[in-house]
C-alpha cells in the first residue's frame, strides 16, 4: 500500500465496484487536488455517483484503496468512515431531501445543530448561506411550502454551512430550471474557491463541467480521458483507459 501525493486531498486507485452483478467501476484511479474543483462526467449509467460514493467513505469498493489526506478511507470502520463524513464532508444530491417538521434554516442548520452548535450562532450562519443563494425570504417556511428550486437551495446550503474540506456534488441543480442552475452553479463554485473547499462535481452536463478546474470522464465504469476547462489553467486532454 503506497500513500498517496502529498497534495492530493483525495486520491483513489484501481476502484472496482459491482452492482447487482455488474461492473459499475473498473479500475478507476484518479487524484484530487486541495482547492480543486473537479467535475466527473460521462453519461447516466456511467459510474458517478458510485465514484462520488466510494471518494466519501459511502461505499467500500471490492477492490483499490481510497485515502483522504493521507489517511486510508478503504480501511476504516463503518462508524470511522461515518464520523469522517460528518465532520469534514457536505454532500448533495440530485434531489433535496429535507426534513418536512423542520423550516429552511433549520434544515440548512441542521449539521450545526447536531454538532452541538447554538441555536443562535447556527440560525445566523444558515441565513447568511440562504440569503446567498436567494432563498433567505424562504428562511421560516416549512419544505411543503417551498418550490423545488427552492428546497434544492437549501439542501446545497445544508452542505455549505459547515464549510466542509470537501463537498461531493451529485448532480446538484438537476431538478433546476436553466436560469437557476446557473446562478446556483456560480454561487456554489465561489463559495468553494473562496472558502477553499475542495469539490468533486458529477454532471453530464458540459456547461457545468465548464465550471470547473479539471473534468474526467466515465464510461461504462471506466475514465476514459481527463481534461482542463475553461475555468481551469489552459485546456488538456489525455486518453486514461
Amino acid at each position: 500500500m503506497v500513500a498517496p501525493p502529498d497534495n492530493d486531498v483525495l486520491w483513489a486507485r484501481a476502484l472496482h465496484v459491482s452492482r447487482n452483478g455488474s461492473p459499475a467501476l473498473t479500475g478507476v484511479s484518479l487524484g484530487v487536488q486541495d482547492g480543486e474543483i473537479l467535475a466527473v462526467t460521462g453519461p447516466r449509467g456511467s459510474g458517478k455517483t458510485t465514484l462520488l460514493q466510494c471518494l466519501s467513505g459511502q461505499l467500500v469498493a471490492r477492490q483499490g484503496e481510497v485515502w483522504f489526506n493521507s489517511t486510508p478511507v478503504h480501511t476504516m470502520g463503518p462508524l470511522t468512515r461515518e464520523r469522517l463524513r460528518r465532520d469534514r464532508f457536505g454532500w448533495i444530491d440530485p434531489e433535496p431531501h429535507l426534513v418536512p417538521e423542520l423550516n429552511a434554516w433549520e434544515n440548512a442548520a441542521l449539521p450545526l445543530l447536531l454538532r452541538g452548535y447554538a441555536n443562535r450562532p447556527s440560525r445566523k450562519v444558515a441565513v447568511e448561506w440562504l440569503e446567498r443563494l436567494d432563498v433567505g425570504a424562504c428562511a421560516r417556511k416549512r419544505p411543503h411550502a417551498l418550490t423545488q428550486a427552492e428546497r434544492q437551495r437549501v439542501a446545497i446550503t445544508r452542505a455549505l454551512v459547515t464549510e466542509p474540506t470537501v463537498i461531493f456534488a451529485d448532480e446538484p441543480t438537476a431538478p433546476l430550471h436553466r436560469a437557476d442552475r446557473t446562478h446556483v452553479l456560480r454561487t456554489l463554485t465561489t463559495a468553494a474557491r473562496t472558502h477553499g473547499i475542495t469539490m468533486v462535481l458529477a454532471t453530464h452536463d458540459d456547461t457545468v463541467a465548464a465550471l470547473a478546474d479539471r473534468a474526467v470522464s466515465l464510461l461504462d465504469g471506466r475514465r476514459v480521458h481527463a481534461a482542463r476547462t475553461p475555468e481551469g489553467e489552459g485546456a488538456a486532454c489525455s486518453l486514461s483507459v
